[in-house]
């Protein structure tokens, strides 16, 4: 099936690349230097539970780019603002808010994966397309030039865009009708099983699941614990 190949989906954060650290730690050494005072760890808890609990990121497709981006940035300043709700008073959360967002444009809130480039780069060697489908913002684009990657891919598909975000069918169909795909000559990369590899099969794609933990979990599916074992 994989000799039917035509185009290579990736996932982006977690995929290609992670957090430089953690959310809780930048969070509460950013929050510092406005006189706040939270236990990183009470931060990351918060802001996975917050996390959850936010609609998905996406908006209508024909949104205005600057409405666009004017609800990206609300989108993150509620689930922010709930991170930080029990802690009491924050005089200065509108300057540390924007402290943040801007953080995470840059490369320095992100480490990439030893592994991408190489395989990134034997992926075009080889005359593959590729793209990214992601449930991110905008900042994307400026987070893969930052850490050199915009040149790999052909488009970058993200839910606050597209109008539907992973585990959509929407998504994924989107993308597969952007590049006059079928399904079968399209593969999904992402370390999400239910988000990435699930979603992409069922829409007919042939999907990996990048399992960087190991979990060995019960999967019918392909499975891989490094991006570069897709050459090997």
């Amino acid at each position: 099936m994989l000799d039917q190949i035509q185009m290579v989906f990736f996932d982006a954060a977690g995929t290609l690349f992670e957090v430089q650290g953690s959310v809780g730690e930048i969070y509460s050494r950013l929050a510092r230097g406005y006189g706040v005072e939270v236990a990183p760890e009470e931060i990351q808890r918060s802001f996975a539970r917050q996390f959850r609990a936010q609609p998905p990121m996406a908006f209508p497709s024909e949104t205005p780019e600057a409405e666009r981006l004017a609800l990206e940035r609300e989108w993150w300043r509620d689930l922010v603002c709930a991170v930080f709700a029990g802690e009491g008073a924050f005089p200065r959360f509108e300057e540390y808010f924007t402290e943040v967002f801007e953080f995470f444009r840059r490369a320095e809130g992100w480490r990439l994966y030893d592994d991408v480039v190489p395989t990134l780069a034997a992926l075009k060697a080889r005359g593959l397309r590729l793209g990214i489908i992601s449930n991110f913002d905008s900042r994307l684009f400026d987070v893969l030039r930052a850490l050199s990657l915009d040149h790999y891919f052909e488009a970058v598909h993200i839910s606050s865009r597209e109008g539907a975000a992973k585990p959509d069918p929407a998504i994924f169909e989107a993308a597969l009708i952007g590049h006059d795909l079928a399904p079968q000559n399209a593969l999904h990369i992402g370390d999400s099983l239910r988000e990435d590899v699930e979603a992409a099969a069922a829409v007919g794609m042939q999907a990996i699941w990048l399992d960087r933990r190991d979990h060995e979990e019960n999967t019918r599916l392909p499975r891989i614990t490094r991006l570069n074992q897709l050459v090997e």
